[in-house]
């Protein structure tokens, strides 16, 4: 069983220079088209924030990385490897590439320790012992870690966020995707998930981040993704893209945030 669990898809000869790399993806709902030739190569240890207005694709786009949606045309690496290629190159970057959603998403008659060794446990075959030193390790590295026996309703909102991250971490990802972490937080309760993924970023962890967190944005980011009806619309250092966004799409759009944070 660890041998199955320890096996890596074989990635093709110059493939694996980017930890993350989508060529040409498309996406249709029925007949409606949402992602439009989206091509995003992301670099081990380097964080992309992606950006742009409701129904932009944002979410779309990174749900496709590990396959909780399924793109209909072009092609997305996991360290080189096709994920849609094979069912064992599905399971391959579902191990390797962390996600943590809007909504938190734990199991609620699990205590926060039983959340945190369930996928470790059946995924990637470990011990119950091993399984819950990992997670208290991840508990404590969200400073969290007098809630183990805790039950998720026993939690503020940014505890269960904390919670999810541990959880994500406990499969010890390459890369972590998060899908508007902070967006279904009480504003008090957002720095305090912030400060952890940032703390994340500052360890190196690959991370994309959909976010309109732009303080966030602008302190972690190696790049800015914006995103509009479907397509990639502009990238840039978070310094370039605030101060000199290139298209009117991206500085209506930051003219809109920007006056909502103000306000």
């Amino acid at each position: 069983m660890n041998t199955l669990v320890q096996q890596h898809p074989q990635a093709s000869p110059g493939e694996a220079s980017a930890m993350i790399e989508l060529r040409k993806v498309c996406k249709w709902y029925g007949e409606s088209q949402v992602l439009f030739d989206i091509d995003l190569s992301v670099r081990r240890g380097e964080r992309i924030v992606v950006c742009g207005p409701s129904g932009s694709g944002k979410s779309t786009m990174i749900r496709c990385i590990n396959r909780l949606e399924e793109h209909q045309q072009g092609d997305i690496l996991v360290e080189g490897v096709n994920i849609a290629q094979s069912p064992g190159n599905l399971r391959f970057v579902r191990r390797e590439v962390g996600m943590v959603f809007q909504q938190f998403n734990l199991f609620p008659h699990l205590t926060v320790m039983q959340n945190l060794t369930i996928a470790p446990m059946k995924i990637r075959a470990i011990g119950r012992r091993e399984a819950e030193e990992t997670a208290r390790h991840f508990l404590d590295r969200v400073h969290i870690g007098n809630k183990a026996d805790h039950y998720p309703r026993e939690l503020s909102g940014g505890q269960q966020q904390r919670v999810a991250i541990a959880r994500a971490l406990c499969m010890k990802p390459k890369t972590m995707l998060f899908d508007e972490p902070t967006s279904a937080l009480d504003p008090e309760m957002i720095k305090e998930v912030l400060d952890v993924m940032t703390q994340l970023a500052a360890e190196g962890m690959t991370m994309i981040c959909v976010t309109h967190e732009m303080g966030f944005a602008c302190s972690v980011a190696d790049r800015v993704v914006f995103m509009d009806e479907g397509e990639i619309v502009e990238e840039a250092p978070p310094a370039e893209f605030f101060s000199q966004p290139k298209g009117e799409r991206a500085r209506a759009f930051l003219g809109q945030i920007l006056h909502r944070h103000d306000g």
